[in-house]
């Protein structure tokens, strides 16, 4: 593939772009540029030259053709809470707000479905299908602030992953535009579809590197009654990864597993200011168990089975939340653990994922690659589909071992992935930190193929230009 020689915004082409969105939504100065020039990727800042924010199609329909005819690279952006550096405009050019795409436009209750825009954020969505006993399961550690778009580019997961799916298993069709400006849906509002290629599934997860979604056709399933949590301690973490999985071999298919190491249990408590559960000197690790379902007997009968699977691996007494408000702050616990390790040192966090049984695997794998290259790493995250997130923790390490030698350990650690079944990104995306990393798990030609693609959606490479892979 090659890089391309982008011009930048003259300013002839600012009032061009000026004349499209107005005077209010567009910006080249200021604290704007530091804002949307970073996300929740590291520390990594790359400044673009403009900022637009489009209301309608048509306005990014257009803003598409002046930067492919003009070639200016564009980025779009949804909430800015990515992890992988997808939203980061750096080679300049335009940056492309869909934050004033924020409408439920629709919810059809007959057939379970809504159409959305993409700046709704998920939280928001979430709670006003329940109004309705309906249920879009995807929830994302930042749900609360991240964006449905953000959501689609890395087709996102969450808890309920593992019982529901990811984001991309609620997709039903989508408005995009192209590059050139084209006006698209890439596939019809049925549960079915075998009409040529599945666009739809092709856009998903592709980090705005082939179109701008404009418009969300989701599927929707009925609201279960009841849900269930219970907090499991262990002294050991690789015996809590070990009984994840004879869960599933026992029938029981948990609305979440969450998995968290202490140092992640620590920091995030600290962080969160008002939970006040106390931890056991003694316990190392924690599985967050979560069941749901419309029949509660069914549901307790789960829970007793769970509960002798998890005392065969030395758990210390399971804590069963009684109340809306213990869940609550277990949950709490869990979402903000992300935040809390950002807060105490400069890491990577790696989103790692393998089959759920080799779990146990990958974490003694990951223990020992940091005691080789002398760095520590706080774990946790999807235990019941195998999402390992490896936080690496900067810590005392100098900026020379920092830069040259934690390459060779991250590599590693995506070696171990592949071994065991898996890959170098759940839910993250691959975005600008990642994709030095591609070749371990896909072969030149397997790469090749991708690059084809976006050469045929995006010939003059504008859209989200040096992401997955240069």
């Amino acid at each position: 593939m090659s890089i391309k020689n982008y011009n930048k915004v003259s300013p002839t082409l600012f009032n061009e772009l000026k004349q499209i969105v107005g005077e209010e939504y567009i910006t080249s100065t200021g604290e704007q540029l530091q804002k949307y020039g970073r996300d929740e990727t590291e520390d990594l800042v790359f400044l673009p030259e403009i900022i637009v924010k489009p209301q309608t199609v048509s306005m990014v329909s257009a803003i598409a053709k002046i930067c492919n005819t003009h070639l200016l690279p564009l980025t779009t952006r949804g909430a800015g809470t990515g992890l992988s550096g997808g939203a980061l405009p750096i080679k300049g050019g335009v940056l492309l707000s869909m934050e004033k795409f924020n409408k439920i436009i629709s919810i059809d209750e007959r057939n379970l479905q809504a159409t959305v825009e993409p700046g709704v954020i998920n939280y928001v969505f979430q709670e006003e299908v329940k109004k309705l006993n309906l249920f879009y399961p995807p929830d994302p550690a930042s749900w609360g602030s991240c964006s449905l778009g953000g959501n689609i580019a890395h087709s996102s997961g969450g808890p309920k992953a593992v019982k529901y799916g990811t984001t991309r298993d609620y997709v039903l069709n989508l408005e995009v535009v192209l590059p050139n400006g084209e006006i698209i849906w890439t596939g019809a509002n049925t549960l079915k579809y075998s009409t040529g290629y599945n666009l739809t599934h092709l856009m998903v997860g592709s980090e705005g590197t082939l179109g701008i979604v404009t418009k969300i056709v989701f599927k929707l399933i009925p609201l279960p009654k009841h849900d269930l949590l219970m907090l499991v301690p262990f002294k050991n973490a690789e015996e809590a990864c070990e009984a994840v999985g004879q869960v599933f071999r026992a029938g029981i298919t948990p609305s979440a597993m969450e998995f968290m190491e202490r140092d992640a249990i620590d920091w995030s408590i600290k962080y969160a200011g008002d939970v006040t559960f106390k931890i056991k000197p003694e316990w190392q690790a924690l599985l967050l168990i979560e069941v749901d379902g419309n029949n509660l007997d069914l549901l307790l009968a789960d829970c007793e089975i769970i509960s002798t699977i998890m005392t065969q691996h030395n758990s210390d007494e399971i804590l069963f939340a009684d109340s809306a408000e213990q869940k609550n702050a277990l949950w709490k616990i869990r979402r903000k653990v992300g935040e809390a390790v950002k807060s105490n040192s400069v890491y990577k966090e790696e989103d790692t994922v393998v089959p759920r049984a080799e779990l146990p695997k990958l974490l003694k794998g990951v223990k020992a690659i940091g005691k080789k290259y002398g760095f520590n790493s706080v774990c946790y995250g999807h235990a019941g589909d195998g999402n390992l997130h490896v936080n690496i923790i900067k810590g005392n390490l100098s900026d020379a071992v920092w830069e040259n030698d934690l390459p060779k350990g991250i590599t590693e650690i995506f070696e171990l992935c592949k071994a065991l079944g898996g890959t170098i990104s759940g839910e993250h995306g691959i975005g600008l930190v990642q994709k030095n990393y591609l070749p371990i798990v896909f072969s030149p030609y397997h790469l090749q193929l991708m690059k084809n693609i976006k050469q045929v959606f995006d010939p003059n490479y504008i859209l989200n230009p040096g992401k997955i892979f240069d």
